[in-house]
């Protein structure tokens, strides 16, 4: 056999791959980066402040994962937020919680993250090869081979923990996916997730870098609803982003409408409010008239401009078609998006590795023994505010508390 032999190869050094790794003492374990450095995505993660997890209780952490959000209960529960802090701040990591609950190192920088990651696997006896691509994968009489352009590489136990395919100039450029397909297992087919949506006739242009706390969007395609959410909304050059749209990006498409309800008043809540205004005020312009609306004076000005109501039309001028326009514009503004953001613009990948085919107890292939995926390889993807990087730690915890049995 040429090459050199470890207990267990693990493809990518992101969250996941180096976490597992850093779990596997005294195991001989080979991290296989193609990257000049491990964790670059990670580094980039939050801007680069790394919101590492969210606050609250574990078992509502389900909800933030799409459809796929049972699959990770059981990582979710074996290695959980309170877990993920535990771990970090016992290798000198203090955290501060922020913007609704999101959980950032107190140095607002990844390296604090990524440095403890490298330092536990430097502990762990880890061997971490960098700028070395896997190029081929293969199974054959219980070992596993990884050939690179520097030699092939054996083991027992194989892990896929490439990432997906967003933000491709870190590396994540979907080579697990090829993987597992080449091991036997299917791939969902990968679109981008967490990305913001560029839409067609954007009349709000103008209106780039306001945002709006509460929004609702409901998403509409071919004149049927396909589900609603609340959440902050942000206007910019190309379109829409902001938690609300990110979050619903991994399942809108092309062609799709939008309805956004910039008030958080129901209709006809806020047809009567304007009735009363008018009927009270009925000499002031009804841009003015709309204080009780809870929008921006920008969108307002705007919103009565795309209402199709004349500047400096007053209360009392204010017919019942404008107001119904108005309060359909402030409720239920509609907008058609041209495309979703790529995966150069997305922060995280929908699809990947069919979880029908992996043990979410384990993370364990059911396909072929000792083969374990973890992180974004698999088809799971996570809101924003750190689901996603606790997904990571979550899965690689579950896959290492196995591979140690194996091993």
């Amino acid at each position: 056999m040429l090459g050199r032999e470890y207990d267990c190869i693990i493809i990518g050094a992101g969250p996941a791959g180096l976490f597992c790794a850093a779990h596997l003492a005294p195991a001989r374990v080979l991290v296989l980066e193609k990257m000049v450095l491990p964790g670059r995505k990670l580094l980039i993660a939050g801007s680069g402040q790394c919101n590492i997890t969210h606050t609250g209780e574990v078992k509502s952490f389900t909800d933030h994962y799409g459809d796929h959000g049972a699959f990770l209960r059981p990582a979710l529960m074996a290695f959980s937020n309170a877990s993920v802090r535990k771990y970090f701040e016992e290798r000198g990591v203090s955290f501060v919680e922020k913007e609704s609950g999101k959980v950032f190192p107190a140095s607002l920088s990844a390296d604090d993250i990524l440095d403890a990651l490298l330092d536990a696997c430097d502990e762990a006896g880890t061997e971490i090869l960098s700028y070395t691509p896997a190029e081929m994968v293969s199974f054959d009489n219980g070992m596993y081979a990884v050939k690179t352009l520097h030699g092939t590489y054996y083991a027992k136990v194989l892990v896929l923990a490439t990432g997906g395919k967003s933000y491709p100039q870190t590396g994540s450029t979907g080579d697990g996916f090829t993987f597992a397909e080449e091991l036997g297992h299917t791939v969902a087919e990968p679109h981008p997730s967490l990305a913001p949506v560029y839409v067609s006739d954007h009349r709000l242009a103008d209106l780039s870098g306001i945002s709006i706390p509460g929004a609702g969007v409901s998403v509409w395609r071919d004149g049927k609803k396909l589900f609603a959410r609340h959440g902050d909304l942000l206007i910019t050059r190309f379109g829409y982003s902001g938690p609300v749209i990110l979050d619903a990006a991994r399942w809108m498409r092309a062609g799709d409408q939008i309805r956004v309800a910039f008030s958080p008043r129901k209709a006809e809540e806020l047809d009567g409010l304007i009735r009363t205004a008018c009927a009270a005020s009925g000499t002031k312009q009804v841009q003015n008239l709309l204080d009780g609306t809870g929008c921006p004076d920008r969108l307002v000005k705007q919103i009565v401009k795309e209402s199709d109501i004349p500047e400096g039309t007053t209360g009392s001028q204010l017919t019942a078609a404008q107001r119904s326009r108005l309060v359909r514009n402030l409720t239920a503004y509609p907008v058609d998006i041209d495309h979703v953001g790529d995966f150069r613009v997305a922060m995280a990948t929908a699809g990947g590795v069919m979880l029908d085919e992996i043990n979410k107890k384990t993370c364990e292939s059911k396909i072929v023994p000792g083969l374990f995926c973890i992180g974004e390889v698999l088809d799971i993807d996570g809101d924003t505010g750190g689901y996603n990087i606790q997904a990571c730690f979550s899965t690689a915890f579950l896959a290492a508390q196995r591979i140690r049995q194996i091993l």
